[in-house]
């Protein structure tokens, strides 16, 4: 099977999609004559033209406000925000408007946008730039969230939301732009909530997603020199969220480590690990354990920025803490 980068597994999803729909239109700050920060709408004003791939001003909350009009109008827009942390600015449009607008009016039209969104630390973009806050929205019902760690599965999942008649959050690690990965030919589309094996064990499951799928699988192969085998697991949408997944898989490892990116206080581990302990209680023989970022802003000092996040080697000390 041929190997894509991330971005440019997306760039296929965006033209495949806008082939097949001419309803589907990308919007961002420098999504078209630039191709975008992290090249992932590279060659599409080419292809589509300024009208569907429209340069923005630097307004968060306009994109998203534009994005939520034009669906109602019955267009179906991808909007892009270049970094995960500005969509703090359009919060307002995205919580109280985009989650809530199809509920509010009892589902009597739709709001197909799916809102792509780059994310993660290890940079050096300082404070404000770096930071992995899925779990403000998975917090606000109404909205999907998708976090892909693959090529194959970016591709794939980002198809999928483009169809879908609910707002979609997708969240791109920018440390995942350039990785490489086995990505099909043919038209194929991810379920959303449907997790996915990254690597199979016995011993321990590891749920992760986004770039800790990558530390995890490192993780892994450094535990299975001392005998212990990790199953990786990668929810791959944290709304919808495959339950049933994990818990098949921890009632057969019988122990758990959650690792995330994001801050360890109240994220979305958190969450995972209360469900899997009142779900599974009798079935565990160790507590479930938590890998997460340091409860500080994301320092800019490489070396800070590296203490503040979490690696491969945390999550090893995690199993190690529960399954020796």
């Amino acid at each position: 099977m041929r190997e894509l980068r991330m971005y440019e597994a997306l760039v296929e999803a965006q033209a495949e999609e806008m082939r097949r729909d001419e309803s589907v239109f990308v919007m961002g700050e420098d999504v078209g004559l630039f191709g975008g920060t992290f090249r992932a709408t590279e060659g599409l004003m080419a292809e589509f033209g300024s009208r569907r791939v429209r340069d923005t001003p630097i307004a968060e909350a306009g994109i998203v406000g534009l994005a939520i009009g034009a669906a109602f109008a019955g267009l179906r827009p991808v909007p892009e925000l270049m970094t995960m942390n500005f969509a703090i600015v359009a919060m307002d449009q995205i919580v109280n408007h985009l989650a809530k607008l199809r509920y509010s009016f009892g589902g009597q039209f739709n709001l197909p946008v799916t809102i792509r969104a780059p994310g993660g630390g290890g940079t050096q973009k300082g404070s404000q730039h770096s930071h992995s806050i899925e779990s403000w929205f998975v917090n606000a019902p109404g909205i999907r969230v998708v976090i892909p760690s693959t090529p194959g599965d970016a591709k794939g999942l980002l198809k999928t939301s483009i169809r879908s008649d609910d707002p979609v959050l997708f969240v791109e690690h920018e440390m995942l732009y350039s990785v490489k990965g086995p990505v099909p030919e043919d038209d194929y589309l991810i379920p959303l909530g449907r997790a996915d094996v990254k690597r199979a064990g016995s011993d321990v499951t590891v749920v992760a997603w986004s770039k800790m799928v990558h530390e995890a699988l490192a993780a892994a192969e450094v535990l299975a020199a001392e005998g212990i085998e990790v199953e990786v697991l990668d929810p791959r949408t944290l709304d919808p969220f495959d339950w049933e997944a994990v818990y098949g898989s921890v009632a057969r490892t019988r122990r758990c480590v959650v690792a995330e990116e994001g801050w360890r206080t109240l994220g979305v581990g958190a969450e995972i690990a209360a469900r899997v302990q009142e779900t599974l209680f009798h079935e565990l023989d160790a507590p479930v354990q938590r890998v997460g970022a340091v409860d500080v802003p994301t320092p800019y000092a490489k070396n800070l920025e590296q203490a503040a996040l979490p690696h491969a080697e945390d999550i090893v000390n995690a199993v190690l803490k529960i399954a020796t």
